[in-house]
Order: structure tokens, then sequence, then C-alpha cells
């Protein structure tokens, strides 16, 4: 089907909409609001790409009381910065921040940089990410083209289409930017993402309360929740393994590195096995001494974008305390009773509080 070109309302009847709006019924009170800091604002943008607000603001909270300011998050090891990410997944965003970090006090002398491109040349930030830090912390003018915004203007315009093909994109950022007013923008960029997390939701949106709903096209035809266009899927492939509990007679487990390319990249998780493969076998290939098979856990999938993974964590009881470790880089002995701040998955911190748990329980 054809696109259906869009006709956008003028720039000032449009954006003073939105802007009237938010003053109602936006959000003014969340906690990286009005700080004019670009630092506070990178932070609460990386951590709200794919995660809801409610989500991010206790994880916000308690990364800024450690992290308050780019010199201290640069000098911060890589672990600490995971252990306080964990369970918010997406974990490539925590290593970019500590990279970006690294290169803002190297590069920038600790002040963060203030033009599009070189915040777009920082890990982890494309180009809507740094239009919002420049636009809410600076009031430069940027559009943004987040996922609320996406679809916001997506039914606006009618723009046929999923937004991550080029063509589809390219027309939504046009779009954006002629809409954005020169004046408020860090308002009217926060209204836009207010607007698309609020009323224009994904289900059953409220277009009633929309203050543009007048001139949507999307509304005009009835078809809202035809916009924007789905991602094209397949049936995704499922990887299966063992994940092994090994417990030697202190109560610790073992816990190993995970390559920082991959997924939860750079997390601690615990050693994994092919289902055929003999978990006793590999105790003693890696040299764990004697050994016996403890409890089987429950089965558990967990849901990635490109496959889903299935995981049969399986409990090894070691007869005597575990061995010293060789490459102390990659394997830790770890005590559940201190715990220490260690960057640990969400399945995997949900394997070690079952394990705890008395058997039959």
């Amino acid at each position: 089907m054809l696109a259906v070109r869009p006709e956008p309302a003028p720039v000032s009847d449009f954006a003073d909409r939105i802007l009237g709006w938010f003053e109602r019924h936006g959000r003014h009170d969340l906690p990286w609001q009005g700080t004019g800091d670009p630092y506070t604002v990178w932070i609460s943008e990386i951590m709200l790409q794919q995660t809801q607000v409610t989500t991010v603001i206790p994880y916000y909270r308690r990364f800024m009381a450690r992290f308050p300011d780019v010199a201290s998050l640069a000098a911060a090891p890589l672990d600490e910065v995971l252990h306080l990410w964990s369970g918010l997944g997406y974990y490539a965003r925590a290593r970019n921040l500590h990279q970006a970090a690294r290169q803002v006090v190297s590069e920038y002398g600790g002040r963060f940089p203030q033009n599009l491109e070189e915040v777009m040349a920082l890990p982890g930030i494309g180009r809507s990410t740094a239009g919002a830090i420049l636009s809410l912390a600076l009031g430069q003018r940027h559009a943004i083209l987040d996922g609320n915004v996406k679809r916001v203007l997506a039914r606006h315009a009618a723009i046929e289409g999923w937004p991550g093909h080029v063509r589809v994109a390219r027309r939504l950022w046009a779009l954006a930017e002629a809409l954005t007013p020169p004046r408020r923008v860090a308002d009217y960029n926060q209204a836009m993402m207010d607007l698309g997390a609020g009323c224009c939701t994904r289900t059953r949106p409220n277009c009633e309360a929309c203050p543009v709903q007048a001139d949507c096209k999307a509304f005009a035809s009835g078809r809202q929740e035809a916009f924007p266009g789905r991602r094209p899927r397949g049936n995704l492939p499922v990887r299966r393994v063992q994940m092994l509990v090994v417990r030697d007679d202190r109560a610790r487990i073992l816990l190993e590195r995970r390559p920082l390319q991959g997924i939860w990249g750079g997390l601690w998780g615990l050693p994994e096995l092919a289902l055929a493969e003999d978990p006793l076998e590999w105790c003693t290939r890696a040299g764990m001494g004697a050994s016996r098979l403890g409890r089987r856990l429950p089965g558990r999938r967990h849901a990635f974008s490109h496959f889903h993974l299935e995981i049969h964590p399986r409990e090894i009881l070691l007869e005597r305390a575990g061995c010293c470790l060789a490459d102390g880089d990659r394997l830790l002995w770890h005590d559940p009773r201190r715990p220490g701040q260690l960057g640990l998955a969400a399945p995997v911190l949900r394997i070690l509080d079952e394990i705890d748990q008395p058997e039959g329980e």
C-alpha cells in the first residue's frame, strides 16, 4: 500500500496544542528534570531506552547516589556499574555508559560535550538520545524520535510501514524536525514523550484526551492501532543450555564472567553446558574434585529480541572446598552471604535465590 504523504499542521499550531496539554497533564516532577545538567539527563535517557519510567526511577536514584558526576562513573570498576544495573536489562547500555564516561573524561576534561555530533560520537548514543540530552538539559533545538514520539507522529500523519525501515524512518525524522518549535524545546520534547507514554499508547489509545486529535489522520480513519507498522517477524529460534550451580562445602557458588560481547556481556553468570553434556564430567575436567548431582531446578525461558533462551539449572555439590582458581579474572567463588558488588543477570539472580530455599519449597 502506498504511504500517505503527511501534511503536518503548522509548527506553531501543533506545538502550541502539545505544550498546552503538557502544562496541564505532563510530567513535571521526574528526578532528572530541571537540572540543566547533560550528565543527569544522559543517565536517565539511557535507562529509559526500552524501559518504563516507573521501573527506571529507583535505579536512577541509586545510580546517581553512587555516581553523581561523570568523573565518578569513569573511575568506577565495570563490575560496580553492572551491579547497580542488575535487573534493569539490556546490559550493553551500562557498558556503553561506562566507556562513554571514560571518553568524556579523557577527551573533554570531564565536561559533557554540548555539540550534537560530538554527543552522537559517544558509545551508545544515537541521534534521538543526543537530541534529547541537549534539548532537555540545555534547551537546544533538536528533534527527538524515541518509540513514543514515533507512535504519535506516525498516527497523526498516517505514515505507513515499520519505523525500522530506512524510508519510513526518514519520513518520521523529517516530520519531527518540521514540527519541533524554536522555543520551549525541552517542554515540547518532554510533552511528546509523555503524550506517547500516557495518551497515544500502543493499544487502546485515549484519543479523546489527545490535543492533536482534531487533525490526526489515524483517528479520522479509525485505524489508530495500525500505526506505526509492526516489525516483520519470523519464528524466533530457541537455544537450550544447562546452567550449573556448582556449590562447595562452604556453600560458595562458582561464577564465570561472560564475554563482553554477546548476551549479558561482562556480567557474572553460571557455567553453561549443552544439554547433552555431563555436568559431573565438566567438574572433573575443571579440576573441581569429587562431586555429585544435586537438585534439578525448574526450567525457565528468557526472551531476547532475536532468540529464546531455555535454561535448565542443575545443582552440583562438591565434597570439599572449591579449588583455587587460576583464572581469577574469569572465574570466582561467590559467597551468597557476602554478595559484594557483582553484576548478575536477572535469571541468574533468581536461580541463586531459588537454590537457597530448602528442598521441597
